[in-house]
């Protein structure tokens, strides 16, 4: 789910190639807010794959409230993390008071690899997130969550929300894929990642160059550093191929959602379908909210003039509305 203009690539990858590495969290530039954290690793295995469940709180902190963010179709969980000034969502939430934990779902990632591209669709994948709840409940003693899902993360995590619904608070939809994005025939198990691909996403001016009013360079290149780095040449196209259907076959079957849910995205996302986007409160339940954001794209979470805004919208979501323990 990805684009790029070709008559810039070489050109622009060189100079992306140029800045330095700063993927890593120990090599990221200072916090704005100078907060230290505790991350933390926990065994999980499904299906006969191990697979990568992290956690991250404030350092000291003895958190109640947990959520879990599950990522898209081609890249892992790294992304929730880009530790640049206050783009990291991770950290934010572990501001608010989180423990945010990270899955990367079989063969993405840290997780275990597959041999079967096609094995990890959507309904696989929320088993997946299902085992994830499961360790994570039993780990912080509460018998629920709240859980996010970004892109194709918002196909699996509301597919494992209609099916296992006492395990979810609160419920977020991140630019939710909410039917085909188009019919395109997905015939290789793998897809082969490349640093524009991992780039695609961030808006470009008509020239076909970044608009760097809306993308700070230094995130661009960290998160394509991050993604060459955890999900190296391929991903599995499982997901991809689910969603690669016609416009008219739904993805998330709304009314079968029991949690409050928030339903956020730019208003400049050429994934979305806004025809559904607009009636999602039609289905949703009690409490559920949208939140669309002026200008912002795909990634508005990492959107120079958008990210602020997109954590005060997810923020307000997830502390107003109560959910019982």
């Amino acid at each position: 789910m990805k684009r790029i203009a070709v008559v810039w690539m070489v050109i622009l990858l060189a100079w992306l190639a140029s800045l330095p590495a700063l993927a890593e969290a120990g090599a990221a530039l200072p916090n704005a807010d100078a907060v230290s954290y505790a991350y933390g690793e926990y065994p999980l295995e499904r299906a006969g794959i191990a697979l990568h469940l992290d956690r991250v709180c404030v350092d000291g902190a003895e958190p109640d409230r947990n959520i879990l963010l599950v990522h898209g179709v081609t890249y892992s969980s790294h992304e929730f993390d880009i530790d640049y000034e206050d783009y990291s969502l991770v950290r934010a939430l572990a501001r608010e008071g989180y423990a945010v934990w990270r899955l990367d779902i079989a063969g993405f990632g840290r997780s275990g690899e597959v041999e079967d591209g096609f094995l990890p669709d959507s309904d696989y994948a929320a088993e997946d997130i299902h085992a994830a709840i499961d360790r994570i409940c039993d780990l912080s003693g509460r018998s629920r969550i709240d859980l996010l899902g970004w892109s194709w993360g918002t196909v699996t995590a509301s597919r494992c929300a209609a099916k296992y619904p006492e395990r979810i608070g609160r419920l977020v939809l991140y630019a939710p894929i909410l039917c085909g994005i188009g019919e395109s025939e997905v015939t290789e198990p793998f897809h082969h990642n490349t640093w524009a691909h991992a780039a695609g996403d961030f808006q470009c001016t008509r020239a076909g160059m970044f608009d760097y009013s809306v993308a700070d360079p230094v995130v661009i290149e960290m998160l394509c550093s991050s993604s060459w780095h955890y999900d190296g040449e391929y991903s599995p196209n499982g997901g991809r191929r689910d969603i690669c259907v016609d416009a008219s076959e739904a993805l998330i079957d709304l009314g079968r959602i029991a949690s409050p849910t928030l339903v956020i995205c730019g208003d400049s996302d050429p994934y979305l379908n806004y025809n559904r986007v607009n009636a999602v409160l039609r289905y949703l339940p009690e409490h559920s909210a949208l939140e669309v954001i002026e200008g912002a794209s795909h990634v508005a979470f990492l959107e120079k003039p958008y990210h602020r805004d997109f954590q005060d919208r997810l923020f307000r979501f997830l502390n107003d509305v109560e959910i019982a323990p």
